[in-house]
């Protein structure tokens, strides 16, 4: 025996498994259909709460299940035939489907036509591409270990003897045409950063920051940071723990921002962020930030930290309070200058001050002064102007650091050193400290006018040759 079934759909049929007991009342499960009889199969009937439980799908090819009956067509449907169906993973190739046109209502962005020429191949020897990016009529390709140009709507035909014309044709994308030097991005895309006509990436692979320009590409890396980016990204990626790189164009310094992310695995998980200078042509700043994206918009330099967009160079917050100098992300950290004072080189020397030109707030603490590779003389911290200030007889202000003269601050070093082999006076018994160099850091107070600006003009030290 049959059971009648109610057909809304002629591709599919609902069927309902039993009725539902309402208030003690048999009613249809189901958009007026009372589903399957238990006489014939069906579940029997079931309490109001269990509604939804015993629904079923199923697919017929005639109606009624009946022999020789009205059959149910397949309708539309987008189908491809194929004697190979392994997909196929083409890395290093690119797409691109029909014409889009909004002025003539043309759409055809999903159309990928098999009978014609749509896609592209970059040399599989250089890995997957990891970065488009369009630029006037050409596609710049970042490979792993390539760049490359693509042109658009035009090809270039090249002669016997070598040389080559750009010609337009029935194109989309034209020849590849690579760019001079083994490198590319790696698989940082991430570390992309674009401003003008320059283009600033990685490959960490190479141990190189690169810039890709008019005149090419320039591992700008060399520029007194090879020892260090061969170092970090070495760090950030050991024990198959994959690191990450992140930068962004600072429109506001004209500057590109380039942070280094080891992973959580790694177990000297310390970040790196440094800014490279045009004006400058080096590498001129660290950062104490850590973002997890960076870009520009217009005139300002925004980062990404969290669920917390971040505006820099900002004096005033959202509640239009004063912003302290040197916070990132809530946490503000002391800012400092790090140099090397070496005049006459080969002479040993003994340092015997430290002063600078700029606004009050500057401490010293450190002055390392390297009378070999193996002996260091070591300073006590100078105090800033207003840090080392204190009372004396009479009331007289004396300052313990660093003191003020016609402007200029400068200070005595105290040496702070253990003793050594056959030395007879030493640490805070004797003038200065003693070294072919020094290396220095000075950096701002906590307590003189705290988030407020400093500014340092010059460092200087007063030194004289060494008697022994």
């Amino acid at each position: 025996m049959g059971a009648v079934i109610e057909v809304k759909y002629f591709n599919s049929f609902i069927l309902k498994k039993t009725n539902i007991d309402i208030a003690d009342e048999i009613a249809p499960g189901w958009n007026g259909s009372p589903g399957v009889p238990q006489s014939i199969g069906g579940y029997p009937v079931v309490p109001a709460g269990d509604i939804g439980v015993n629904n079923w799908n199923i697919e017929e090819a005639r109606i009624l299940g009946g022999y020789n009956n009205t059959s149910v067509d397949y309708g539309v449907r987008a189908y491809l035939a194929e004697d190979e169906t392994n997909a196929s993973i083409r890395s290093n190739s690119l797409i691109y489907s029909g014409i889009y046109n909004s002025r003539t209502g043309v759409n055809n962005t999903n159309v990928f036509s098999v009978g014609e020429e749509i896609t592209k191949s970059a040399d599989p020897a250089n890995g997957s591409i990891q970065r488009l990016y369009a630029e006037d009529t050409n596609l710049i390709i970042f490979q792993e270990s390539k760049v490359s140009r693509a042109l658009i709507d035009k090809d270039a035909i090249y002669s016997a003897e070598g040389g080559g014309s750009i010609t337009n044709i029935n194109t989309t994308i034209g020849t590849i045409q690579p760019y001079a030097g083994e490198f590319g991005i790696s698989k940082d895309p991430a570390s992309f950063a674009v401003y003008g006509y320059r283009k600033y990436f990685t490959d960490k692979n190479r141990n190189a920051v690169l810039r890709l320009s008019a005149d090419g590409i320039t591992e700008i890396s060399n520029y007194g940071m090879y020892d260090y980016f061969r170092d970090e990204f070495n760090r950030i990626n050991v024990s198959g723990a994959i690191g990450e790189l992140k930068a962004g164009w600072d429109v506001h310094n004209k500057q590109y921002v380039l942070s280094s992310q080891p992973s959580a695995a790694v177990s000297n998980a310390n970040y790196s962020t440094v800014s490279f200078d045009e004006g400058v042509n080096g590498w001129t700043s660290f950062f104490t930030f850590k973002p997890d994206q960076i870009f520009s918009v217009k005139n300002n330099f925004y980062t990404v930290k969290g669920n917390g967009l971040y505006q820099h160079y900002s004096v005033l917050d959202v509640d239009n309070e004063p912003i302290s100098r040197g916070s990132f992300y809530g946490v503000t950290t002391p800012t400092s200058v790090s140099f090397v004072f070496n005049p006459s080189p080969s002479s040993s020397k003994v340092f015997n001050t430290v002063n600078y030109e700029g606004s009050n707030g500057w401490e010293v603490p450190t002055f390392n002064a390297n009378r070999s590779f193996e002996l260091i003389d070591i300073i006590s911290p100078v105090l800033s102007y207003t840090d080392g200030a204190y009372t004396g007889d009479f009331g007289y202000t004396y300052h313990a650091g660093f003191n003020r003269k016609e402007g200029k601050y400068f200070a005595n070093l105290v040496n702070a050193s253990s003793p050594t082999d056959g030395e007879i006076v030493f640490g805070n018994a004797m003038t200065g400290v003693k070294g072919y160099f020094a290396n220095v850091t000075i950096s701002t107070d906590t307590t003189t006018d705290p988030g407020g600006s400093k500014e340092l003009f010059a460092v200087s030290s007063e030194y004289v040759e060494s008697s022994y």
